[in-house]
């Protein structure tokens, strides 16, 4: 069960129009290892995990949602003043012209979002393992987004979600130490 506060995780600032970060942006929004794909794969992988640990899949692919409100009020303030020739110019006339300014899952390269993103073995471990992998290279994608942007208001609120990540990163570890021990103790039956 979940219960939705009407507030953003954390606080989302962006202190200037710039389509060319939103369009990089896009890549958190619909890519694969963006914040759509983790909360799906992790909310799926939870059907075949051991249940030591099936509330971290729960809880974190849970946040990845709030993350993903956070990327597209992100996305949202960096073009609702955009003219038609500012997107063009960033990239995203082809966007443009298909969704306004109406967000839509494809990664920053205008490919669409697909199934084929969420990984889930049926494994534990190999999940797991994909899920530190995911995390990893989610938040290598946010240090280099902060860094093509000079907006320290944006660059904080990345900031906030390049720390999840880690976070994130850490706890999947813990769960794969937890699946180890748990899988060398003698069963008696």
């Amino acid at each position: 069960m979940w219960i939705y506060e009407k507030k953003l995780q954390y606080p989302v600032r962006v202190s200037k129009c710039d389509p060319r970060v939103a369009k990089y942006l896009v890549e958190q929004y619909g890519g694969a290892d963006g914040e759509l794909s983790a909360a799906l794969r992790y909310l799926n992988q939870r059907y075949t995990i051991p249940d030591k640990v099936v509330g971290l899949l729960t809880d974190i692919g849970t946040e990845e949602f709030a993350h993903l409100e956070m990327i597209a009020t992100m996305i949202y303030k960096l073009t609702k003043d955009a003219s038609p020739q500012q997107m063009e110019a960033a990239g995203l006339g082809a966007h443009y012209a298909n969704h306004d300014n109406a967000l839509y899952y494809n990664n920053a390269s205008g490919v669409p979002w697909t199934a084929a993103y969420i990984a889930s073995k049926g494994d534990p471990l190999a999940d797991l393992y994909e899920d530190i992998a995911a995390e990893e290279k989610a938040r290598a994608t946010y240090q280099w987004i902060i860094d093509m942007t000079d907006d320290v208001d944006l660059q904080d609120s990345l900031k906030f979600l390049r720390q999840r990540e880690i976070v994130h990163a850490m706890r999947f570890k813990e769960a794969v130490e937890i699946i180890k021990a748990d899988r060398d103790t003698k069963k008696v039956y």
